[in-house]
């Protein structure tokens, strides 16, 4: 008898424990998270009037940088296309590399003064993988304030060595996964975050309201990537407020925008 009793109290116990866990749980689900400047994306920084100084003014958490590598220069350059290399020589040295370092000594080792704050430094390679990563490393080696600042993540995206090979890169490159793509564990932990182009979901241009089948299967998509852990970013999304209000809704991690000021203003005045 005195062990049916004990039976019977551990068990009401260990419901009553459940139930605490589960309501621990869904109360932190389901707590609002906010939205900051840390959550924008520079897309294509380098058109903007001020590459660089313009979205880290802003403190943005994610900057995206277009670079080429043209054979024999021993230079990366920044460009959108490669008709443009002829025209506009600029490197990837100067217009972000030598900015940031300046940034981390200015700032005692971080990269923004606010310590907390991360910036993401999205690196869309537009020439063959491989060989343009190998220069990177060698590029980035030669500033140890960038490679050994924790704040500061480099991530390879645009054109990528096979996903087997991830692992094998040093430790200060990570690369941007292609959402809802399966990969290994070893390829899954050098991933930083997944991307996807927003019109694989839907054809919505940001005004009124996304439609309900859309905003499912994108929401879908973010549960897969938040599934792994990863933060989502898409590109090509409509740049409007409405678009951005829905995207916080779907939880999107990174906004992607042009409009650097904009976005800034509509988050900082968002709560």
């Amino acid at each position: 008898m005195q062990r049916f009793y004990f039976y019977n109290f551990l068990s009401f116990y260990m419901f009553k424990l459940f139930l605490l866990l589960l309501l621990t749980s869904s109360s932190i689900i389901a707590q609002p998270r906010l939205y900051t400047t840390a959550n924008a994306h520079s897309h294509n920084d380098y058109e903007k009037r001020a590459p660089f100084y313009e979205a880290y003014k802003h403190q943005f958490g994610s900057i995206e940088v277009d670079i080429f590598l043209i054979k024999g220069s021993g230079e990366l350059y920044v460009a959108h296309h490669a008709a443009e290399l002829n025209v506009k020589k600029r490197t990837l040295d100067s217009m972000y590399l030598l900015p940031l370092a300046d940034c981390i000594r200015k700032n005692k080792g971080y990269i923004y003064a606010d310590t907390l704050k991360k910036l993401q430094l999205l690196i869309d390679i537009k020439t063959e993988a491989v060989p343009t990563i190998h220069l990177l490393m060698a590029v980035l080696r030669k500033y140890p304030e960038l490679i050994n600042t924790a704040g500061l993540q480099m991530v390879i995206s645009g054109n990528r060595p096979p996903p087997d090979s991830f692992y094998t890169y040093p430790s200060f490159i990570q690369f941007d996964g292609i959402a809802g793509t399966s990969y290994s564990k070893d390829a899954l932990s050098r991933i930083a975050l997944f991307s996807a182009p927003f019109r694989q979901f839907s054809t919505w241009t940001g005004t009124d309201t996304i439609p309900e089948k859309d905003k499912i299967e994108l929401s879908n998509s973010i549960g897969q990537s938040h599934q792994a852990g990863k933060p989502v970013r898409f590109w090509a999304a409509p740049d409007t407020i409405d678009a951005w209000k829905e995207l916080i809704k779907l939880q999107v991690d990174y906004i992607n925008t042009d409009r650097i000021p904009e976005l800034s203003g509509f988050l900082k005045n968002l709560y």
